[in-house]
């Protein structure tokens, strides 16, 4: 076989979710883009078939011992992919890894740090373990390496109003009759009808301090004493908030402060560690910099014992700046990191890799990036592509598309709509197609001229605002008009926002992107709460319980619980999902499916997208929910689709439709044109402008260029990210702004609207 024999991966019949038997040659060596509206089948091609095939039958080479340590991936429905590259995804969810995970650890240039003071720091303090704040050896014995110390608020923990027998421990594991509740109220040191008040200083000690067995109980039925705090301490105060849930939780926030360790003031390093130097700075000073301070430092290390390492460091650090990060720390935590920053920090270590013949996709790496910082992205992926490698990016920015060597549309709906390829080809035959995409990227760029803007009602003001980055902000934010926030990533939008704006509008409606909460039973049916009238209408036409139409109650099927399919754990093979014969992927039992409602069960209900159960159902409590999700472009889907089966702009778009109603309110979205198409951008728009019709007042955190142009006023913040950014650089039209120029908003709005 020659090279050009494998020129391509081929995908043929793939029907996977709702693709329709799709076949489709992705080009290897070279950067596909592959694009569509939300709900296309976009992520069913490339992550679902195409990337998890290739993951799986990488896995497979691995032992059995390994595989089972590995994540499973179930075989795709698809008939044949041949010529398959080891993958590597990098996608949007979020950074885990605890408190000890920051931006350092995940990217490995803290490690790259620790080895050059380990060389080059002076005084010497050991080797690269001395500097991990995750070593023994290297972490602050105070915080043990978390820069925080957490204390025990004494009066949260215990009522000294209340008597043992009265429930004076407040945490759940030391509640009445509890095994620790015993060793306290049946030790013999205490009355327990006795309130906590009237304890002498000798019994308030004795219940609080003593370490274990350090005193022994006067009954003997008491084997072991130990005294509330010190019990606490040991068994819960080190613990992660996460590690807790429902009350336990609640409790343990109440009772637990935390605060910057007095110790190491945060660093999370041990004095020996903080006190080895290069150039006057400790390794804490350089993982506290922004990464754009950071790169010029590293470079002005001049010593040639570390000359390579600074050099792949300076390397490394240079790249988050490239993909509009430079505003970040090395010490910042990566649970803080919302998920276009967390891929985009996975993005820095593949970048960096001298690897070939990879397959690397991505999933909308441009989301959360200003204009600005767009280009030097695609730049950033083409490097990856000249190395060698096979690029697929899910992708809705134009300018991601232009720089692509071949282009792939999905559609030409969504849904049941969808799952079809509409256009193969460059960027130029696609902008002349007639499909959604083509038809988005030839649409009129305008913005809104000075007799549409609307006149403001009142203001809001923020005043003062400090959090963060911010440099003493105050704004006047307009009523009933539609308020963009904008500035580049890292500039002080949310901070300043969702960080004061709550404080003067207690009222706002915060619509952010938090991940929407479901399991495998979840639905939109049920997130919206449009399943509890739908089953009260069953309820009171066929007089059968209500829990009868609930696929998680008395009308699920036995076999799968009302799951629907059936999952099958094969040990270190992949698990399977099959659908569940008895009742067909339905998952109502036959009782419940023989009650019917204007011809249709529960089932069949389940199964009508938003726009077939607009057409059925009449009911006051049930139409104007649908009607919602129809507004934001989710007509397509069906009732009981389970939310894990819905894509980022789905999942961002229902969010809306649950908290949209018209009339008066005060509304925050973040950056909602997240996962959203051309075509389904300007739909939004025309939403936004109806709810400020109606009487609604919106502010929108955003980058999209459309959305800024459409807007009544603009918030623009800079001029830079970081300490470079945090203050309001202009306010004002969107007309005014471009014409203004002088902010990177502005420069690219001119730019944008000029075509």
């Amino acid at each position: 076989m020659t090279e050009a024999d494998y020129g391509f991966i081929e995908v043929r019949g793939a029907r996977e979710h709702t693709l329709k038997n799709v076949d489709v040659d992705i080009p290897k060596r070279r950067l596909t883009v592959v694009t569509g509206v939300s709900g296309s089948g976009k992520s069913s091609l490339v992550f679902d078939t195409l990337a998890a095939e290739s993951q799986r039958q990488l896995n497979a080479t691995f032992s059995a011992f390994a595989q089972n340590r590995l994540p499973s991936y179930g075989q795709p429905d698809v008939d044949r992919l041949s010529h398959l590259c080891a993958v590597t995804v990098v996608d949007q969810k979020r950074l885990g890894g605890g408190a000890r995970s920051t931006v350092g650890t995940v990217t490995d240039i803290g490690a790259r740090l620790r080895l050059i003071f380990s060389r080059a720091g002076r005084p010497f303090a050991g080797y690269s373990n001395a500097f991990s704040f995750n070593d023994p050896s290297g972490m602050c014995p105070a915080c043990q390496g978390l820069g925080v110390v957490s204390v025990v608020d004494e009066s949260q923990l215990l009522d000294r109003d209340r008597s043992l027998q009265d429930g004076a421990l407040t945490f759940p594991a030391f509640g009445v009759g509890q095994w620790f509740w015993r060793s306290y109220a049946n030790s013999g040191f205490f009355d327990p009808a006795l309130p906590l008040r009237d304890y002498t200083d000798e019994q308030w000690h004795i219940l609080l301090y003593p370490e274990l067995n350090e005193l022994k109980a006067p009954n003997p039925d008491v084997t072991s004493y130990e005294g509330v705090i010190a019990r606490f301490n040991r068994l819960y105060l080190h613990k992660e908030v996460d590690a807790y849930k429902g009350k336990t939780r609640e409790a343990f926030e109440r009772i637990v402060t935390r605060g910057v360790c007095p110790d190491c003031g945060g660093t999370r390093l041990s004095s020996n560690a903080r006190s080895s130097l290069i150039d006057g700075r400790s390794i804490a000073d350089l993982n506290a910099m922004q990464a754009d301070d950071l790169v010029d430092v590293l470079r002005a290390i001049d010593d040639p014992v570390v000359a390579p390492l600074v050099q792949d460091a300076a390397e490394q650090v240079g790249r988050l700046g490239i993909l509009g990060l430079g505003y970040l720390s090395l010490d910042r935590a990566t649970s803080t990191l919302s998920g276009g920053e967390s891929q985009r920090v996975k993005m820095v270590r593949h970048l960096g890799s001298s690897l070939s013949d990879m397959l690397y996709v991505f999933d909308e790496p441009t989301v959360g990036l200003h204009p600005r910082d767009v280009h030097r992205l695609g730049d950033l992926l083409i490097e990856l592509r000249d190395k060698g490698n096979t690029v697929v990016v899910v992708e809705h920015d134009p300018e991601i598309m232009a720089i692509a060597d071949h282009c792939v549309d999905m559609g030409p709906g969504a849904g049941r709509a969808g799952g079809a390829i509409t256009f193969e080809g460059t960027y130029d035959a696609l902008v002349k197609s007639e499909t959604r995409t083509g038809e988005g990227l030839r649409a009129a760029r305008l913005s809104r001229d000075a007799g549409a803007v609307r006149t403001p009602s009142g203001t809001v003001r923020v005043e003062n605002a400090s959090t963060h980055n911010l440099h003493d902000v105050t704004v006047d934010l307009p009523l009933g008009v539609l308020t963009v926030v904008t500035g580049v990533a890292g500039s002080g939008k949310s901070s300043l926002v969702r960080g004061h704006l709550p404080a003067v509008r207690p009222d706002a409606v915060m619509l952010d992107q938090s991940a929407i909460r479901g399991s495998r039973r979840s639905s939109p049916a049920t997130f919206t709460g449009v399943l509890d009238p739908i089953r009260a209408l069953f309820a009171r036409s066929t007089g059968a319980p209500a829990a009868m139409f609930s696929p998680n109650s008395t009308g699920a099927c036995p076999e799968c619980q009302g799951a629907g399919v059936i999952f099958t754990d094969l040990a270190f093979m992949d698990g399977v999902t099959t659908v569940c014969e008895v009742c067909r992927g339905r998952r109502f039992k036959d009782e419940a499916q023989q009650y019917l409602v204007r011809g249709k069960s529960i089932a069949d209900v389940f199964e009508l997208s938003v726009a077939e159960a607009l057409e059925y159902f009449t009911e006051k409590a049930i139409v104007p929910v649908l009607r919602r999700m129809s507004d934001v472009g989710l007509d397509y889907l069906t009732l009981g689709q389970t939310l894990t089966t819905l894509s980022g702009g789905e999942r961002q778009r229902l969010k809306l439709a649950s908290e949209l109603v018209a009339g008066g309110r005060f509304y925050v979205l973040d950056e909602p044109t997240t996962g959203l198409h051309l075509a389904d951008v300007a739909h939004l728009i025309a939403l936004l402008h109806r709810l400020v019709d109606e009487g609604n007042t919106l502010v929108v955190i955003e980058h999209n260029l459309d959305v800024v142009a459409a807007a009544d006023w603009i918030v623009d913040l800079g001029p830079g990210a970081g300490h470079d950014g945090g203050r309001v650089v202009f306010e004002g039209t969107p007309a005014a702004l471009a014409a203004d120029g002088s902010t990177y908003t502005g420069e690219y709005l001119a730019r944008y609207l000029a075509g």
